[in-house]
This record gives C-alpha cells, sequence and structure tokens, in this order.
C-alpha cells in the first residue's frame, strides 16, 4: 500500500490515525504535522511532539467537487463528484478538510458525526477519508 503522503496519517491495528504534531510549550496541536516553530504566534516553542489525533469528529462544513482536479492530479474516468467535509476535531481543537467515502452532500449536516477510514484515490494512492462511523 502506498500513502498519498507519507508522514500525515498511519494504518495500524487501532485503525486509522492522522498525524499532527504538539507542541510541548503551550499544547497547541496542528495537523499536517510540522517542524519547528509552534504554530501559536504567541507561543514561540519549538519542540513538537508527534500526536495520533482522535478517530471520530463533527462536520463543520461539507461542500462536492464537481469539477475534475487540473494535471499533474489524476482524476477518475469518467469523473464523478467528490464529497468532502472539513470535521471538527474538538479534543485536537482543530478542523480537518477530507474526502467522504459513502456519503453525498444530501446526506451530510453540520454537527455530524463522523469517523477516520482511508481509501484510494483515483491513482490507486491510499489518503484519509472521513465515513459514517461503524
Amino acid at each position: 500500500m502506498t500513502f498519498a503522503i507519507d508522514g500525515w496519517f498511519a494504518i495500524d491495528h487501532d485503525g486509522v490515525r492522522l498525524l499532527g504534531t504538539g507542541c510541548a510549550a503551550c499544547g497547541t496541536v496542528c495537523f499536517p504535522p510540522r517542524h519547528g516553530l509552534c504554530p501559536d504566534p504567541r507561543c514561540g516553542g519549538t519542540d513538537l511532539r508527534e500526536v495520533r489525533l482522535p478517530r471520530r469528529g463533527r462536520v463543520w462544513s461539507y461542500t462536492n467537487a464537481c469539477y475534475p482536479p487540473p494535471a499533474p492530479y489524476v482524476a477518475a474516468e469518467p469523473y464523478e463528484p467528490v464529497t468532502l467535509a472539513a470535521v471538527e476535531l474538538e479534543e485536537a481543537g482543530i478542523v480537518v478538510l477530507g474526502q467522504v467515502t459513502d456519503l453525498t452532500v444530501a446526506d451530510l449536516e453540520v454537527g455530524m458525526e463522523l469517523e477516520l477510514t482511508s481509501g484510494p484515490l483515483a491513482d490507486g494512492l491510499q489518503v484519509w477519508m472521513w465515513r459514517r462511523p461503524s
């Protein structure tokens, strides 16, 4: 299995997990993971440690992508709209955007709970996705 983006998520015995970083000084969590300075401009901390983010969150916003992505990205043929959701991971204090599997915009509503999963993009690379909790 080849991940679309190495180091941003992992699949293990607990399922799919997004990998972020947390500042040891102030506790700020960010995704995608970063190195160097804390993303909180009030902090200035430099000790950012990998954290596994919560697997469940609530829909903050959603939409569909009705147009295929431009090159060099690979789109399915024929292209079908993709559902996207911004999911708030309340415990981490962040919102993460991702593709939604097996749901359309007609199925989603703000505040609805979703959980992390993974699936292939049109080019076969694995990426994190959101789904209805099992």
